[in-house]
């Protein structure tokens, strides 16, 4: 959900493209999750193998690609004025997605979701531009930390955001930065490693009417994130109404 604007050139079309797939496979998991919910489906989604990996897969997509776009976008150089704005919007989006998640789930709302996190690693990802070899290097030993190091100390509500407390918070989507700033440094230097040796061209078109429309949500994977769980679940409770009435 980070722009892929080469400031110096223009948009990469085929990091919309990978986003767009990202967009409809968040979009397939929350469908699922919301037959779950309504029960229609019995699953359990924080025990079931594939449904936890499928996750995983998602958000790894994801943030693999806030990294690279990060790094395409700001390489050479901070344009304030588009910065600021979509960190703004950023912020702006994950309130509403905490508000709107504790209205519907009050007991396991959002607070630190993949936008929160997302708005973290916009500005702590800008230390770490053009390190190359080093981003794989910390992304990769960051991950292994946070996935085998946690603490007591950190089990306060006020550290939940980095990931290292004994247990798991409740919450309806919860993306500490350990280990997840991992995937984003992997990212940033995948995104140097693209532009360094010229494997994706600028504005590059090519596939047919399929990559489109994934570029397309690539592109607005924003506004697709806040609107579609509404969507679906207005969907679902407009079934539950019609059923009700017959």
């Amino acid at each position: 959900m980070s722009d892929v604007v080469n400031q110096s050139k223009g948009r990469y079309f085929y990091v919309d493209v990978w986003r767009g797939i990202a967009v409809a496979l968040m979009i397939v998991f929350h469908f699922a999750y919301d037959l779950s919910h309504f029960q229609y489906l019995d699953i359990d989604f924080n025990r079931e193998p594939f449904w936890l990996n499928f996750r995983i897969v998602i958000v790894t997509f994801f943030l693999c690609l806030v990294g690279i776009s990060l790094q395409l976008a700001t390489g050479h150089g901070i344009k304030p004025a588009r910065y600021y704005k979509r960190l703004v919007r950023l912020i702006g989006a994950a309130t509403l997605v905490s508000v709107g998640s504790y209205l519907v789930f009050p007991d396991s709302f959002i607070y630190f979701g993949v936008l929160h996190f997302i708005v973290v690693a916009s500005v702590l990802g800008l230390i770490f531009r053009n390190l190359f070899w080093l981003n794989l290097i910390l992304g990769v030993a960051i991950i292994v930390i946070g996935v085998r190091f946690y603490a007591g100390l950190f089990d306060s509500p006020l550290w939940y955001w980095t990931g290292l407390m004994s247990g798991r918070p409740y919450s309806e989507d919860y993306v500490p930065l350990l280990p997840w700033f991992g995937v984003v440094l992997i990212g940033m230097f995948l995104g140097l490693l693209i532009e360094k040796y010229g494997l994706l061209n600028v504005d590059s078109r090519g596939g047919g009417s399929l990559t489109g429309v994934l570029a397309w949500g690539g592109r607005h994977s924003l506004l697709i994130y806040l609107l579609h769980q509404p969507l679906l679940f207005g969907g679902f409770y407009l079934v539950i109404y019609l059923m009700s009435s017959n």
